[in-house]
């Protein structure tokens, strides 16, 4: 599984116009689901995502966690993340996992996540054509491989 996690100041996802979710200060994950993830990849992510120290303490140093900070969480499914762009102008998505395995995978890392942190994880809606809005704070982004972890 590959992450890219955004420290938000806000960020808010809309589907046919219509505002499907929102957060304020929090992070802003996209999810990409591989073919050979599994559960052990999703808690590892999980567990790595809510306890990761990019928000800023009293002396503005990064510092805290989004469970010190009481932050939101929003995850999106993004399988554009798993593109290899080795070869030609044209990303491929081989790697990318179908349906079958992409969605449970999301919905675990989610659903970790949300313990992990005690809070509720906002989503997207897998598969839908979103429009996501965000305002990077600092700006922050992380990129995390569930095959890099070692």
């Amino acid at each position: 599984m590959r992450l890219v996690i955004q420290r938000v100041s806000h960020a808010s996802v809309t589907i046919d116009g219509r505002k499907e979710s929102e957060i304020g200060k929090g992070l802003l994950i996209l999810v990409g689901v591989e073919h050979e993830d599994t559960a052990a990849d999703a808690a590892w992510l999980a567990a790595k995502t809510a306890n990761m120290r990019i928000f800023d303490d009293a002396q503005g140093v990064m510092n805290l966690s989004v469970k010190e900070v009481a932050g939101e969480l929003l995850a999106v499914s993004q399988f554009t993340l798993t593109a290899s762009t080795r070869k030609g102008n044209r990303p491929s998505y081989i790697r990318a996992a179908g349906h079958d395995l992409a969605v449970p995978m999301y919905e675990l890392y989610c659903e970790l996540l949300s313990k992990e942190c005690a809070c509720p994880v906002q989503k997207g809606v897998f598969g839908a054509d979103m429009k996501v809005e965000l305002l990077n704070d600092g700006p922050v982004t992380i990129i995390i491989d569930s095959k890099l972890k070692e």
